[in-house]
C-alpha cells in the first residue's frame, strides 16, 4: 500500500453494554431503606460497576413512605427504575410493598415472601434490613468481600451482628 493512500476507517460495531439491573427498596421510616439501598449501591461499587442511585424519604422521620432505586451495570443511564422495570423487589413493609408493586418486573425476583422469615429470625426488628441485603445478595453478582466491605462502611455499629444477620439472609435467600 502506497504511504499517501489512506486506510479506510473500519466499520466499527459498539457493544452494547451489558444489561442495567435494577433494585427497588421500599418501606417506612426507621426501618433502613436508605441504609440498605446505600450498602447495595456500595456492593456494586466495590465490584466495579457504575452505579447510580435515587431516593424519596418524604415523610420519613414519621415513619411515612420511603423508597430507593439502585441501578447499576457498565453503564446506567438514569437513576430511576422505569414502571415495571425493577428486577429485585426489596421491602421491608407489606403495606408499602404493595404500594410499589407497579415497579417490579415479573420476570424478576420479589423478595417479599422473605419478610415474615426475616422477622422471625433476627434478634432485632433493625435488622430486617442486613436480613434482606443477604438474602439479595444471593441473587447478584457480588463477592462477599465487596459486600462486607459495604457492611462495615454502612454500619460502625454492631459490625459483626450485622454481618451473622446477613449471613442468615443469605442461608434462607438461597432456598428460594
Amino acid at each position: 500500500m502506497d504511504k499517501k493512500q489512506k486506510k479506510a476507517p473500519s466499520k466499527k460495531c459498539v457493544p452494547v453494554p451489558e444489561k442495567t439491573t435494577s433494585v427497588l427498596f421500599c418501606g417506612i421510616g426507621g426501618q433502613g431503606v436508605l441504609r440498605g439501598s446505600e450498602i447495595c449501591a456500595m456492593a456494586a461499587l466495590n465490584s466495579g460497576l457504575a452505579v447510580k442511585k435515587s431516593e424519596v424519604k418524604g415523610m420519613s422521620q414519621r415513619g411515612g413512605s420511603v423508597d430507593s432505586h439502585v441501578r447499576f451495570g457498565n453503564v446506567v443511564h438514569s437513576p430511576l427504575i422505569p414502571a415495571h422495570g425493577a428486577d429485585f423487589y426489596v421491602p421491608f413493609n407489606e403495606e408499602e410493598g404493595r404500594r410499589w408493586r407497579h415497579f417490579f418486573n415479573p420476570k424478576g425476583k420479589d423478595l417479599t415472601p422473605l419478610l415474615a422469615t426475616a422477622a422471625a429470625t433476627v434478634p432485632d426488628k433493625k435488622f430486617i434490613n442486613t436480613f434482606m441485603l443477604g438474602a439479595l445478595s444471593t441473587y447478584l453478582p457480588f463477592t462477599n468481600d465487596a459486600w462486607f466491605t459495604a457492611l462495615d462502611a454502612g454500619f460502625k455499629k454492631a459490625q459483626e451482628e450485622n454481618r451473622q444477620v446477613f449471613r442468615a439472609g443469605q442461608q434462607k435467600g438461597s432456598k428460594r
